[in-house]
């Protein structure tokens, strides 16, 4: 099993580069790369700079979108970093999330996410593919990278398994809405009559690390409100009620929204009203010990889990250096 983060270092691309670096010397399997146009660096720039410094971890973006790029750019700029990288990069789609919402636009739609797959992927297998131009189009440095996508809802889930390489699961941590989403991926897949063993299954949780018991159960609640912000129906799926004020309202209190307010712990404070029963449906925490053996009652579901994210959730006071903390304290653990 593999270990990714997509936190690292991405104030310039030198200091990305050399994150990657001590990512890999740590033992993470994986460095991947949110996309925000607005908020950092280019992440093709910035995976090209990680891939000369390193040999073995994977680079790649959780995620980009096809709201913002045209598929044959999204094509064409991770079969670039695939050229100074060979096979290990990996180009993570989604439908935009706050990307989009910082630029003031919708997120993508499930058929414009199918549409960009399917053409993303034909690119990449060095396919032409008619679109409406003069000839049809094909990608001069076309290269074998995977396509995986991020989804958490069942008709996302289900496109996923018929198209993609590989699913980044994001639904929290209660085994049903896990297992329910995993069912959505195969569904897909039996459709479009695939062997599931080729769809590569990544788990995505929300990780809120603090030696401090109140403190970590108050960032869990913020991260089950962001669920039930965008995703109501993973609460409804496990008989939980939100019982307090519009969470829409109480969002103007932890902006831009639960999952990324600068200050978790006062995110949790807004929503005290949620029980720790529901907390610990949607997050890991607590310290590592008890954060790793969350992570175990997870993995000993016996589903298919090539890859585990643990995104970091910390108070803005904690002085610990999360990279490195969590690859020596849960990690090494798993390996």
């Amino acid at each position: 099993m593999k270990f990714a983060l997509n936190r690292l270092d991405m104030v310039t691309p030198m200091r990305f580069a050399a994150s990657a670096s001590r990512a890999e010397s740590l033992g993470w399997d994986m460095g991947l790369i949110p996309v925000n146009p607005l908020k950092a660096p280019d992440p093709y720039v910035l995976l090209a700079m990680a891939s000369q410094v390193t040999t073995t971890i994977q680079l790649g973006t959780l995620l980009d979108n096809p709201v913002i790029r045209h598929p044959s750019v999204l094509a064409g700029s991770i079969a670039t970093v695939e050229q100074l990288a060979p096979g290990r990069t990996l180009l993570g789609l989604g439908s935009g999330d706050t990307a989009v919402r910082f630029n003031g636009l919708a997120p993508a739609r499930l058929k414009q996410m199918q549409e960009t797959t399917i053409h993303v992927k034909k690119l990449l297998a060095g396919e032409r593919i008619e679109v409406g131009a003069l000839r049809p189009a094909g990608l001069a440095h076309s290269a074998p990278v995977p396509v995986w996508i991020a989804a958490q809802g069942p008709k996302t889930l289900h496109m996923a398994g018929k198209y993609a390489d590989g699913v980044f699961i994001r639904v929290g941590t209660h085994p049903d809405n896990i297992q329910l989403a995993w069912r959505h991926v195969c569904e897909g897949a039996e459709q479009a009559g695939r062997d599931i063993a080729e769809i590569s299954l990544a788990l995505i949780f929300h990780t809120a690390y603090s030696e401090n018991e109140q403190t970590a159960r108050s960032m869990a609640r913020a991260i089950a409100a962001g669920y039930y912000e965008y995703s109501p129906a993973l609460f409804e799926n496990l008989n939980h009620r939100w019982n307090g004020p519009d969470v829409h309202e109480l969002r103007k209190q932890a902006m831009p929204d639960f999952h990324h307010h600068r200050d978790p712990v006062h995110a949790g404070e807004v929503v005290n009203f949620l029980s720790d029963r529901i907390a610990d449906d949607f997050a890991l925490h607590g310290n590592w010990q008890q954060i790793g053996d969350q992570l175990q009652s997870i993995l000993d579901l016996d589903l298919p889990v090539s890859v585990v994210l643990p995104h970091p959730i910390l108070d803005p006071t904690e002085t610990i250096d999360y990279l490195e903390s969590c690859a020596l304290n849960l990690v090494r653990r798993f390996k």
